[in-house]
């Protein structure tokens, strides 16, 4: 079965998880990566794929099912095969079993009982109308969901009516709520699902089925000649309107069975409306009305409720009276009978013989001779009667046994009524035989262990040892503080009183849940928060300078994006501050040494100029560029004019320049004064 999870059926469904097990298919949880959906997807069991017959009742489902369309039913959304799988795709329930929701709480309110059932009776009428037959009507079948909705799932023994399937090849509905046509391999037809609802509201109202025994065949013959005990008996609250309504479901005889599912609706209908209504119902041909199978006739209604409350009161004991009156009649001429049957003995027998006609048989029960016994006995039933109550003189032949080992804990009996016998019902036996009759101390309690701490494999072992039968679950959930593989918690809690059939969910430890780490550099740094709380990490946050982020968006992180860590794990993230600048110290008046020094120890490269000034001394700087105080980057460069002292002077030792010497010499006279004057 779990060669499938993982498994991409038809490169659509994709397996995750085994959701449940049936006869012959297992239901997995998967998802539908087209419409992006998880659905429910029933595969059938490799060991039923290379029977024909199997793979041909796995389709006869597909077929039923698919022609059915209705809220209180499990949709079926694609049937198919792959790589020689057959599966069925169907709607994923959110909810629990009505099994589970009965153990929790039975026996339910009649108004829960009446909630649920006409749910499952409108989900049968819709298939009922389409030739479709449940056949195994039964709580782990119907799905209770949050919202208080009933959906009838598993249809996994539907048979198109028309096909006439019967049950002779094998048991295949549960037999606790089996109809009797079905026990005894007859033809079945829609009113063997309304013998199950029946059987289904008697669980809900009373808290256990009508029938039960230590064999699968002794539960059916109890369907098949039984009379269960009135509901009413067993729970006090039960309206009678709804009692009537249950027991004329789970009549064994198909002519006083409802005919419909829609008749039994209209009663629920009619119940739900005033829940003090009384039905009488009629066996087909029933002289009353003329009405056919299942009919009933109702009390008329008054216009005053009070009234019409007397009237059905008064009804109701005056059916009583006459059912006691008949059953007084009857005692009597089966009285008078027995007496002429003595008497015709007397005569024949004489006098001597007439002396040992009776005899007083063992444990005080009333006998008779081998003359007068008949010569095989079927054992009648006895479960389900209060033994107290059991009258020895009315079973002559039989040898009524009880003794200390008679008494035994039993979850489906209230305490003092008998809750099995041996030799079973129908059984034939001979006159004197011994019925030992077993007496139920009621149900069995224990109170739930601490499992807490324990690994997965001894907390179930300690549940199995127990007295008490239980049903155990076990699901599986992350922890940071249990170890892999052992037990965080269960449901119900520690010393909580268990009941047999309990269910019990074991919740185990997968370990410290794991998440990916996502990438966040680059992001802001609220962005990036955001996105690591969202997979539940913590977040550390550091600072830092840098020429290429921008101030406020995430530089690094630690983990890297795509580490699997546990939840809670810190992961830290570095934030931009933005680029780093530098002060720039001003150092005009420093020599060019102090200069040079202190701006290298602020990372700077430094570029000298020289020129002459009067004012400063040679070898201090003059002006810096940039100036001192600005922002600048690490490493850029800062340019120092470094003064070369005042400009020197000329020198007095050096010779008279041309220009001087020509000067002092006496000017030479001009052409025209060389030509044209003369001398005086």
């Amino acid at each position: 079965m779990e060669q499938y999870i993982g498994k991409l059926l038809d490169g659509r469904y994709e397996i995750l998880e085994i959701i449940g097990v049936g006869g012959m298919a297992v239901v997995y949880k998967a998802m539908d990566h087209r419409l992006n959906r998880l659905v429910a997807v029933k595969i059938l069991k490799d060991d039923y794929l290379n029977d024909a017959d199997f793979r041909r009742r796995f389709h006869g489902e597909s077929q039923a099912v698919a022609m059915m369309s209705h809220p209180n039913i499990v949709s079926v959304y694609d049937v198919s095969r792959s790589e020689g799988n057959e599966y069925i795709v169907m709607e994923l329930i959110d909810g629990i079993t009505l099994k589970q929701y009965m153990d929790q709480r039975s026996p339910l309110s009649w108004r829960e009982t009446l909630h649920f059932s006409m749910q499952i009776a409108k989900a049968l009428e819709h298939a009922h109308s389409r030739n479709i037959i449940h056949r195994d009507i039964k709580p782990h079948n119907v799905m209770i969901l949050k919202d208080g909705s009933v959906k009838v799932a598993d249809f996994g023994i539907a048979r198109i009516a028309s096909a006439a399937n019967t049950l002779t090849k094998e048991a295949l509905g549960s037999v606790h709520y089996i109809s009797p046509e079905q026990a005894r391999g007859a033809r079945v037809d829609n009113r063997s699902d309304i013998y199950s609802l029946g059987v289904v509201m008697y669980e809900m109202l009373t808290g256990r089925p009508p029938y039960d025994g230590e064999t699968p065949v002794s539960v059916a013959i109890q369907h098949i000649n039984g009379t269960p005990l009135s509901p009413s008996l067993l729970n006090s609250d039960i309206p009678t309107g709804l009692e009537q309504i249950t027991m004329h479901a789970m009549c064994s005889d198909l002519n006083i069975r409802y005919a419909s599912i829609t008749d039994m609706l209209k009663d629920m209908e009619e119940f739900r409306k005033d829940p003090a209504i009384r039905f009488t119902f009629l066996p087909k041909g029933g002289s009353a009305t003329g009405t056919g199978a299942g009919n009933r006739i109702q009390p008329a209604k008054p216009q005053n409720v009070a009234n019409r409350q007397k009237e059905l009161e008064r009804e109701y004991e005056r059916q009583d009276r006459e059912e006691k009156r008949r059953r007084i009649w009857m005692i009597a001429a089966i009285s008078l009978a027995v007496l002429a049957l003595i008497v015709l003995l007397f005569l024949v027998l004489g006098q001597s013989g007439s002396s040992e006609a009776t005899t007083t048989a063992p444990n005080g029960t009333v006998g008779t001779s081998a003359e007068t016994a008949p010569e095989v006995i079927y054992v009648p039933q006895f479960i389900g009667d209060i033994y107290d109550e059991i009258l020895r003189e009315n079973y002559p032949y039989l040898n009524l046994v009880s003794n200390e080992s008679s008494y035994v804990y039993n979850d489906k009996y209230p305490m003092g009524v008998v809750c099995d016998q041996a030799p079973g019902v129908g059984e034939k036996v001979p006159p004197g035989t011994e019925i030992f009759l077993y007496i139920s101390m009621g149900e069995r309690m224990d109170k739930m262990p601490k499992l807490a701490g324990y690994s997965a494999e001894n907390a179930n072992s300690i549940l199995k040892a127990m007295e008490i039968k239980l049903t155990i679950l076990i699901e599986k959930e992350y922890s940071d503080e249990v170890p892999e593989g052992y037990v965080t918690r269960t449901d119900p809690e520690e010393d909580t009183e268990l009941k047999n059939g309990r269910v019990v969910t074991i919740y185990v430890s997968k370990g410290p849940r794991l998440v990916q780490v996502p990438k966040v550099t680059g992001a802001s740094a609220a962005n990036a928060a955001a996105s690591l709380n969202a997979r539940k990490l913590e977040v550390q946050t550091r600072e830092d300078y840098s020429s290429t982020v921008s101030a406020g968006y995430v530089i690094s992180q630690s983990p890297e994006a795509g580490t699997e860590v546990e939840e809670g794990t810190v992961v830290t993230i570095t934030v931009s501050k933005g680029k780093q600048t530098i002060t720039l110290f001003g150092v005009t008046g420093k020599t060019e040494e102090e200069a040079t020094d202190l701006l290298t120890s602020q990372g700077l490269s430094v570029k000298t100029e020289t020129e002459h000034n009067n004012y400063v001394p040679a070898g201090q700087v003059l002006r810096q560029s940039p100036e001192g105080g600005e922002e600048v980057m690490p490493g850029s460069t800062v340019t120092l004019t470094i003064s070369l002292g005042p400009v020197p002077p000329p020198s007095t030792s050096e010779e008279p320049s041309e220009s001087t010497t020509e000067s002092s010499e006496a000017p030479e006279p001009s052409e025209s004064e060389s030509e044209g004057e003369e001398t005086p």
